[in-house]
């Protein structure tokens, strides 16, 4: 093991309270690592709609092809995660905060349909920020997984991913479901895992398994980086969800402005679980639609001069993004360290620099008609 990535290793278990933790090269290929350590040709997880698009890809497209199937809920309530469990489920996933619409699910009564199934509920803490703003295992998750990439990082400085193991779920109990962990395994000369390594069980197959026969093991370089990205991880935080909350509420007031979702807003359909779940803030991203739909909106994103337009969240500069794959109008921010004037002035400037190439009455489309328009749970 090298050192330098043990150190992180160890520092995402302080920060998350787990047991353990294996890195990775990437976040999905510690998704992947997570999943192919729990399923095998057969089986099937069962995972929220409410996902980022590569992981819908990763598991609505590639994991059929070895064979593991993925039953998708409509959403994020626990009686609809109960309701698809059968003798060949392996877990239930979700994202600390979900994509698109940033919803937060109720993760204790989740944990408690999988406790009652036997199954390990696994989450997705991107959004979550190293522990900062959730720590799912305190709210009954058995496994985490992060891409580091975003804020854990937070400059994009480095592609990376970690899987942390809670230490919490009992393998030797769920021998039936699970015999890969109590059985002899024959890459490791008749090696039970589970009589040998107890509570890190998961973890140490992870490890000896997943990164000796896939490869995606985290290069010491980029653990280095990650180390650096921990050191302002809380600094950060702060200042993204201040940030965040001051646009999005200043995003309400914009007449040009139809809609803003954000789980800090009292209207959000999320905030009291927000409220209950996300008490240091409800994160670094939001979006937001204008008048005019998707032509104004890439007018808009055109006319930034501070915000760049890229892909990738929870770099400390101000990062902006037309999606149209969820609806024409789209807009996700995430938000940086910038000051907030800056970030504000900014966006004035834009929505008038927009203004000024679409003279005359606007095109309609009021801030009600937009209110009502569900945008489409996943990016494929």
């Amino acid at each position: 093991m090298n050192p330098t990535v043990d150190v992180f290793e160890k520092r995402m278990v302080a920060l998350e309270g787990g047991a353990a933790a294996v890195a990775a090269s990437s976040g999905q290929s510690a998704q992947f690592l997570t999943i192919a350590a729990l399923a095998h040709a057969g089986d099937n997880i069962i995972s929220t709609s409410y996902l980022y698009g590569g992981t819908y890809n990763q598991f609505k497209v590639f994991l059929p092809r070895l064979g593991i199937h993925s039953k998708f809920v409509k959403g994020d309530k626990a009686e609809d995660f109960e309701a698809l469990i059968d003798e060949r489920t392996k877990a239930i996933y979700i994202e600390s905060i979900g994509n698109p619409k940033y919803n937060i699910p109720d993760f204790e009564a989740i944990s408690k349909v999988a406790k009652a199934a036997g199954v390990p509920l696994v989450v997705d803490n991107t959004f979550g920020a190293g522990g900062y703003l959730i720590r799912p295992i305190e709210h009954g998750a058995d496994i985490v997984v992060h891409s580091a990439t975003k804020w854990i990082g937070g400059h994009g400085t480095t592609i990376a991913g970690i899987v942390i193991d809670s230490g919490k779920f009992d393998w030797g109990k769920h021998a039936k479901r699970f015999p890969q962990m109590n059985d002899p395994a024959e890459g490791y000369h008749g090696l039970k895992f589970y009589d040998t390594f107890g509570s890190t069980t998961f973890a140490v197959r992870v490890r000896l398994e997943g990164l000796r026969d896939l490869g995606c093991a985290m290069n010491p370089f980029a653990a280095f980086l990650l180390l650096q990205g921990l050191e302002t991880l809380s600094l950060r935080m702060e200042r993204h969800v201040e940030n965040a909350l001051k646009l999005a509420k200043w995003l309400e007031k914009q007449p040009k402005v139809t809609w803003v979702s954000y789980p800090g807003l009292e209207n959000h359909p999320s905030h009291q679980l927000a409220k209950k779940y996300l008490p240091r803030g409800a994160g670094g991203v939001l979006s937001f639609g204008v008048q005019g739909g998707g032509k104004a909106g890439s007018q808009v994103v055109d006319n930034l001069k501070l915000v760049s337009n890229l892909a990738k969240p929870g770099l400390a500069a101000e990062l902006t993004r037309l999606q149209r794959r969820r609806r024409k109008d789209l807009i996700r921010i995430s938000i940086g360290l910038e000051h907030i004037d800056d970030i504000i002035y900014d966006f004035e400037q834009a929505f008038n620099a927009a203004a000024a190439l679409n003279p005359g009455p606007d095109s309609g489309q009021s801030r009600e008609d937009t209110a009502s328009t569900g945008i489409a749970n996943l990016e494929i």
